[in-house]
C-alpha cells in the first residue's frame, strides 16, 4: 500500500472510527490527517469506518488509499442488492442491513473493501453500529490477529444478527395475527395489513437471500483476499443467511394460511347468511301468499262467508310457518 497523504477536515467529520491492529500490540488510534505509512506484513491492518460519505470525501480517500478508479467508482455507486466485486489489489461486499420501524423494513446497505492490511467499511441509510464488534475483537486480540478478512466475515456475521432481531418483531406480529384470526376473525384493514406485510417480508427476502451464494463463493473458491482459514467463517454465515431466508419464507406463509383461512371463514359466514335470508323468505312466503289470495275480493269466495274463516286462515298461516321454522332450524339454517 502506497503512503497515506493526510485527508482533509471535511472527511474527519464522516470518519466514524480509523485504527491500526497489530498483532501483540492494542490498537492504536488513527489521526486521520497524519496516515502513517502502511506494511501489511509489519504493521497489521487499519480499519476504517465510513457512515453515508460523500463522493468528494470517497474519491479522497480513494487516492490517498491507492485503491483503483473502479473500485472508488462501486463505492460510490448506490446499491440495492447484495454484490462480490473484485479488483486489482481489492475486493469488496456489499450486504443490505435491516432495521424495522413501526413494523416496516428499512434496507441500507453495508460495503465492506477487504485489501491487503486494510478493511474499509462504508454504510449507508443504517442507524445501527458497529462499535460493539469492535470492541468484543479488541479484547481477543487474537481475533484481530487474524487479518481483515476474518473482520470482514464477524461484520457480516453481525448483519446476519440485525436480520434475526428484525425478524424476531416480525414474527410477533405474525403470531398476533394468527391469534386473531382465531378469535375474531379478519376486518377489512386487517387484510390490507396482511398483504402489506408480506409485501415486506417479500422485500426483505429479495433484498437478503442473494447474500447467502455471495457468501457462500466465498467461503468456496480461493480468492486473494480471503485466506483458507476465513473461508470457512464465510461458510457458516451463509448458513445462517440460508436459515434466515427460508425463516422469512416460512412468516410469508403463515400469513398466507392466515389470508386464506380468513377468506373461508369469510365465505361460510356469507353462506350462513344466505341460508338465513333463504329461509326466512321461504317462512314468510306462507302468509304473504295466503293473504294475497284472499285479497282478491272475488264475490264466489265461500271463505269469507264463514264465521271462522279469519281465525282459520291465520291459524294455517301459523302452523305452515312454525312447520317451516321447525324445519329450516333442524336443518341449522336458523
Amino acid at each position: 500500500m502506497q503512503e497515506i497523504a493526510p485527508v482533509t477536515p471535511d472527511v474527519q467529520d464522516m470518519v466514524v472510527a480509523a485504527y491500526r491492529y497489530q498483532s501483540g500490540q492494542p490498537a492504536m488510534a488513527l489521526d486521520i490527517h497524519h496516515l502513517p505509512a502502511h506494511d501489511p506484513l509489519k504493521d497489521g491492518f487499519i480499519w476504517i469506518g465510513l457512515k453515508d460519505p460523500s463522493e468528494a470525501i470517497l474519491r479522497e480517500l480513494g487516492v490517498q488509499l491507492g485503491l483503483p478508479d473502479n473500485a472508488v467508482e462501486e463505492l460510490i455507486a448506490p446499491h440495492r442488492r447484495p454484490k462480490l466485486l473484485e479488483f486489482s489489489n481489492c475486493l469488496i461486499v456489499v450486504a443490505v442491513t435491516l432495521g424495522l420501524k413501526d413494523l416496516r423494513p428499512l434496507l441500507g446497505t453495508t460495503q465492506i473493501l477487504i485489501a491487503h492490511g486494510l478493511l474499509l467499511t462504508v454504510r449507508r441509510g443504517s442507524n445501527s453500529s458497529y462499535l460493539q464488534l469492535r470492541a468484543r475483537l479488541e479484547s481477543t486480540p487474537a481475533l484481530l490477529a487474524r487479518g481483515s478478512d476474518f473482520v470482514a466475515s464477524e461484520l457480516l456475521d453481525l448483519i446476519v444478527d440485525q436480520y434475526q432481531t428484525s425478524l424476531e418483531q416480525t414474527e410477533k406480529a405474525v403470531e398476533a395475527i394468527e391469534q386473531q384470526f382465531l378469535i375474531r376473525g379478519f376486518k377489512e384493514n386487517d387484510v390490507r395489513r396482511i398483504y402489506r406485510l408480506r409485501r415486506d417480508l417479500l422485500r426483505v427476502h429479495t433484498a437478503v437471500s442473494p447474500l447467502a451464494e455471495l457468501t457462500r463463493r466465498l467461503s468456496r473458491i480461493e480468492l486473494e483476499y480471503v485466506d483458507a482459514e476465513s473461508r470457512a467463517y464465510f461458510g457458516e454465515v451463509s448458513d445462517r443467511i440460508a436459515r434466515t431466508a427460508e425463516f422469512i419464507n416460512s412468516q410469508r406463509q403463515a400469513l398466507a394460511f392466515a389470508f386464506e383461512g380468513g377468506l373461508m371463514i369469510g365465505q361460510m359466514q356469507q353462506t350462513d347468511t344466505t341460508r338465513k335470508l333463504a329461509a326466512w323468505a321461504a317462512i314468510l312466503a306462507v302468509p304473504t301468499a295466503v293473504a294475497g289470495i284472499y285479497g282478491m275480493n272475488f264475490k264466489l269466495m265461500p271463505e269469507l262467508e264463514w264465521t271462522l274463516g279469519y281465525p282459520y286462515a291465520l291459524g294455517l298461516m301459523g302452523s305452515v310457518c312454525g312447520f317451516l321454522y321447525w324445519k329450516f332450524k333442524k336443518a341449522k339454517w336458523l
